[in-house]
């Protein structure tokens, strides 16, 4: 929190962590004008959906504990059902949230910068996951190479250090190795030009997109006249669109520009890009794409989605969940974190027919899946029996598998 928010607060006797958070926001004034705060910035339409895509699209891919064995000299992976750490992070972290609604949540903290959760133990170990207000926290490091310490201020003021250990930190892209850079900081120029924008637009169709300029008579006007003339004013832009009807050698100079002379759509074109860029989503993520798009390129940029935006995400929760919720004996004895993107990358259904005929050997390519594999991969159920254990090159008269439907 600092310094200089503590004395502060102590002389006007006011909450230091209200006087840190109006410090926070006087230092992100951007240069077009708006101050970027959390709260205007999910105003932004292209911000709030680049979140959401990040967020919901690591929320919704299957977050499982594995463990990889050694069973009879080959390697066997399976899930770690008898782990405590499965089902808090497979199905429900907490009493009050599901596995997606707590992985969405931790992204969006996370995607700006930094993402704390609590380990609350018992003498069972792992009880509960619980997420913590980043806002709210404050994260120092005593000396150079120690575990940085966490600082928690709670709703009633009182503050909770946690040490390392008690925390599962989540950083997004970092300078210090400690702390996640504040995104909202980096990218205020960004986000401010795209809320003065906005601004501009809104009161443009505020005023009707009236035209506002010199309404030009001849001779001088006394007061009454004068008046009289502001209320006819008014009353004409009262009805947007309508012409100005004049006398008395009256003429009307236009003072303002419209949204066309502004260029404005161009310019929020331009700011949709800029904000995904620090944002790192394709603008077609968001709904936003050219004329140039076509089916076949959009699908290419759909899997690219997901090589370049999404998988750096499941690496870095999956990295991190391995070093803050596991021990090292775990680690060691084959357990680790594992998100099932599989369901993103597969093609359509004539796609994956063709693959998995191929990979049960037809067509003389030599088999490298059973059926029971591939069943597996479209989330059915075992044939069992000897249909399942066919030796690899053989297809076993078995007709070619039909495109899953």
């Amino acid at each position: 929190m600092g310094f200089l928010a503590r004395s502060l607060a102590e002389r006007k006797g006011v909450d230091p962590l209200e006087v840190w958070a109006e410090i926070a926001r006087a230092g992100r004034t951007s240069k077009a004008g708006p101050t970027v705060t959390l709260e205007n910035a999910f105003r932004v339409a292209t911000f709030f959906a680049c979140v959401k895509v990040l967020s919901q699209g690591v929320a919704q891919v299957p977050f499982k504990l594995h463990r990889e064995q050694q069973v009879n000299g080959l390697r066997n992976i399976t899930a770690a059902r008898d782990h405590r750490a499965y089902d808090l992070v497979a199905t429900a972290p907490n009493d009050w949230q599901t596995s997606f609604e707590f992985r969405e949540e931790m992204v969006i903290h996370a995607a700006l910068g930094n993402a704390y959760a609590w380990k609350n133990k018992t003498f069972r170990g792992l009880a509960e996951l619980i997420l913590l207000d980043p806002s709210r926290m404050v994260v120092e490091q005593p000396q150079e190479f120690e575990r940085p310490v966490y600082k928690y201020t709670g709703k009633d003021g009182r503050q909770v250090v946690f040490p390392a250990s008690d925390i599962w930190h989540v950083r997004g892209p970092s300078w210090s190795g400690f702390l996640g850079m504040d995104v909202l900081q980096i990218a205020r120029d960004a986000l401010g030009l795209t809320i003065a924008i906005d601004d501009s637009v809104s009161n443009l169709h505020k005023e009707g997109v009236r035209p506002t300029g010199v309404y030009s008579v001849e001779g001088q006007l006394n007061q009454k006249q004068h008046d009289d003339l502001v209320l006819w004013l008014k009353k004409q832009a009262a009805t947007p669109g309508t012409p100005l009807i004049l006398d008395r050698g009256a003429k009307w100079l236009q003072q303002t520009m419209s949204s066309v002379d502004a260029q404005t759509k161009e310019m929020r074109s331009q700011q949709i890009e800029e904000v995904c860029r620090f944002m790192g989503v394709m603008p077609i993520m968001i709904g936003y794409s050219d004329k140039a798009s076509t089916y076949a390129s959009s699908e290419q940029m759909f899997l690219a989605h997901v090589i370049h935006t999404l998988m750096p995400w499941y690496t870095r929760i999956e990295q991190s969940a391995d070093v803050n919720l596991l021990s090292r004996d775990e680690r060691a004895d084959g357990y680790y974190f594992k998100f099932n993107a599989a369901g993103l990358l597969r093609g359509s259904t004539k796609e994956r027919g063709e693959y998995f005929a191929r990979a049960l050997g037809s067509g003389g390519h030599a088999a490298w899946m059973t059926p029971d594999e591939v069943r597996a991969l479209e989330e059915m159920n075992p044939m069992g029996g000897e249909a399942a254990k066919l030796p690899p090159g053989s297809n076993g008269n078995q007709p070619e598998p039909a495109a899953a439907e």
